[in-house]
């Protein structure tokens, strides 16, 4: 049954987008602006007589899904390394941890991209995708691990003290015992930093990787459909960040009750 509170929320929810596509429709009429929303579906699907092909846009958003992919798995990687360090013994370590979690963390992105990019890469002899991988996976990988420490530092303390008493070293204590439990309480946060990481890739566009805003603005340049093609994109990245969401919020409701 539909409680009342829902019913007002659904009704706020309505009401907000009446208002903001009025607000949409008179700013586009004064400013003159021929919609034409019947071309979009022309560079979503491409109907030939070879059959149905991805368009433009889906040809980016593959590519943007590719990268966040890959890009998650290096954010983990250090995430994971860098907490373990932030709660060692080893100042060395401590340090080293500190100094690259508040490097990255009080940076902007843009400018970490145009440093691997225009820096590191050519030294390396990487591409632009790798580029925009590690770009994204060390940013993110800042962010993620602050939430994994945290995710360590709630493991109560008698688990670490029954590791031992088993006669696990430090590494299989983390490994079977303490990091299980620590991604297991931080896995909603860490679902929301990954969304977090899907909308950040939007900014590799600017070393000209192919990924879903870049063909946008190739489209733009293309045709002129400026609205239409921005709030296309916006409606792509908002499905995959709505959907992650409730992802994440099944997971938080099976952990609050296990």
């Amino acid at each position: 049954m539909i409680k009342k509170k829902q019913i007002t929320d659904i009704f706020l929810f309505v009401a907000t987008l009446i208002i903001i596509i009025y607000f949409i429709i008179n700013a586009t009429a004064s400013l003159g602006y021929n919609w034409q929303w019947y071309r979009i579906p022309n560079y979503l699907l491409k109907i030939t007589d070879d059959g149905i092909s991805p368009g433009i846009l889906p040809e980016g958003l593959w590519v943007t899904i590719k990268i966040s992919f890959f890009s998650m798995i290096v954010c983990l990687i250090s995430g994971v390394i860098t907490a373990i360090l932030k709660t060692s013994n080893s100042y060395v370590g401590r340090f080293i941890s500190g100094f690259y979690v508040e490097t990255i963390r009080n940076t902007p992105l843009l400018i970490q991209i145009f440093v691997i990019y225009f820096v590191i890469a050519p030294v390396f002899n990487m591409t632009q995708f790798m580029s925009a991988i590690l770009a994204l996976g060390l940013f993110e990988g800042a962010y993620v691990a602050e939430i994994i420490r945290g995710g360590i530092q709630s493991v109560n303390q008698s688990q670490w003290e029954a590791s031992y008493s088993l006669g696990m070293n430090r590494f299989k204590t983390y490994r079977y015992v303490i990091l299980p439990q620590a991604i297991k309480n931080s896995l909603p946060t860490l679902i929301s930093q990954m969304i977090s990481l899907i909308k950040d890739s939007s900014l590799i566009s600017t070393i000209a990787v192919y990924e879903l805003t870049m063909r946008g603005q190739t489209l733009i340049s293309e045709t002129f459909l400026t609205f239409e093609v921005w709030f296309t994109i916006a409606i792509i990245y908002l499905t995959i960040t709505v959907f992650l969401q409730l992802i994440a919020k099944i997971i938080s409701l099976k952990l609050s009750n296990s």
